[in-house]
């Protein structure tokens, strides 16, 4: 038996029910809710938004009757919030307590920027709060391998959940030195790992001289920030003998979207104060139940910055039927790939980061990868550069190569001569550390070379 998760005692309460008794929160509820909410928030963007105000100008409030009703608006893109952020705000800027800057990785080049208020950080602590209690109890020590320094920060406000529990958050910021991080894990006797999937892999495969053991074990780690695949979460479990723990969420919907139980079967979705679609990532139409689309949201209970059908890119889909643990919150099954991340071979197939992830990390002694395609001669050239483990040996590259071979849509291109091997080479400079999102680069269509590659 699994113990329900305390996202639905939490959504009760938030919904006006009462959490004390059994079996009270319903998807009738649920949806009514969220309807409500979901006009709140339409009425409020159409009239503080100039965005919105313009967006939504041919849709009155009152044509939405059901949640079935929002597709009928149209979506909201990463671009639109790149070219005129401030055009999104619903309050004036001087009840802005806090302002996230996102880099473009897109066609335009241009960041983000996302505004918070007070309120809508306050939503954001009370979800890593409610969240969090899967995987610590009173008494233990949480190191943050997030940005954590400046007040209203992922890892502040993580910290400030956390002490909500009597649990003490450490704000360490991204892993740069796994010697070091290590030795703070041991000083500091820590239960819990929240971090980056790739980062927690390095401390896992880590080793001080003369050890083969790792030099320290956690009872629960919770991944975030970027795709997770299976074959990390089987290594952590195996070397660490713990709990591994997936969180779904993007700075745009408030950190926070979904975090899984103890059953770890799909995130629990952040249903009080998000809603949710899987949406045809070409069409924009919502697709069947249980089907792979793009994640769609819209904020419900944001105040500073509503974000209304925001197209996210993360490829994923809704996992039908009630979770292991009981809970009837939506659940949604772990994002593997992103909209534009599915990388089309010249003769023919993709090739994703989640396929090569799956592959790779398999390799003992891997702890990061980036791969790059471009045009060699005509024929599209992939090139790998790898980050080892200290004790990993000379033939990590061969190995990386034989790897990349077992792919049938690499190995099929090759035979077909529409695709070569590029070197598998070394990450020297130590550039692979940086905390950027892993995706296949593709230099095709700019015309670019290996040696222009950028990370």
């Amino acid at each position: 038996m699994f113990r329900k998760t305390p996202l639905e005692a939490w959504a009760l309460q938030k919904m006006g029910g009462n959490p004390g008794k059994a079996g009270s929160l319903t998807r009738a509820l649920i949806e009514s809710y969220q309807l409500q909410k979901l006009r709140e928030t339409l009425a409020l963007a159409r009239d503080r938004s100039p965005f919105y105000r313009r967006l939504l100008n041919d849709y009155p409030v009152e044509r939405v009757k059901s949640l079935r009703d929002l597709q009928e608006l149209p979506l909201t893109t990463a671009r639109d919030l790149s070219q005129n952020p401030l055009l999104f705000l619903c309050v004036s800027q001087d009840r802005i307590s806090r302002v996230v800057t996102l880099n473009s990785s897109g066609t335009t080049g241009l960041p983000k920027r996302v505004f918070f208020t007070p309120g809508d950080q306050e939503l954001i602590r009370d979800f890593f709060h409610h969240g969090m209690s899967t995987l610590v109890q009173p008494g233990d020590t949480v190191l943050i391998l997030l940005p954590g320094q400046l007040p209203g920060s992922v890892g502040n406000l993580l910290v400030e959940a956390l002490g909500r529990m009597q649990v003490r958050g450490i704000p360490h910021g991204f892993v740069r030195d796994p010697r070091e991080t290590l030795e703070i894990m041991v000083r500091e006797k820590v239960d819990a790992l929240v971090g980056i999937p790739t980062q927690v892999l390095a401390l896992a495969r880590w080793r001080f001289p003369g050890q083969k053991e790792p030099p320290v074990r956690v009872k629960n780690v919770l991944l975030t920030t970027d795709h997770v695949p299976r074959v990390i979460v089987d290594d952590l479990e195996r070397t660490w003998d713990c709990r591994v723990f997936n969180h779904y969420g993007m700075t745009e919907m408030g950190l926070g979207g979904g975090v899984e139980c103890e059953a770890r079967a799909g995130y629990h979705l952040r249903e009080a104060d998000l809603f949710f679609e899987i949406v045809d990532p070409v069409t924009g139409e919502i697709v069947p139940e249980g089907e792979e689309g793009e994640v769609v949201f819209t904020t419900l209970t944001r105040r500073g910055m509503p974000l209304i059908r925001y197209r996210t890119g993360d490829l994923a889909r809704f996992l039908p039927g009630p979770c292991p643990c009981g809970s009837v919150l939506k659940r949604m099954a772990p994002v593997k790939d992103r909209v534009e991340g599915r990388i089309l071979l010249s003769g023919g197939g993709f090739l994703s980061m989640s396929m090569l992830d799956e592959t790779l990390f398999k390799i003992n002694g891997l702890v990061n990868f980036q791969a790059v395609i471009y045009s060699k001669g005509g024929t599209d050239c992939l090139e790998v550069r790898i980050q080892t483990a200290p004790w990993a040996g000379d033939e990590m590259p061969k190995l990386v190569e034989r790897a990349l071979l077992s792919l049938p849509v690499i190995a099929e291109n090759l035979c077909k001569g529409t695709l070569t091997l590029g070197s598998v080479a070394a990450d020297d400079a130590g550039e692979l550390w940086r905390p950027v999102k892993r995706m296949i680069q593709d230099l095709r269509e700019k015309g670019g070379t290996a040696h222009e590659r950028v990370v």
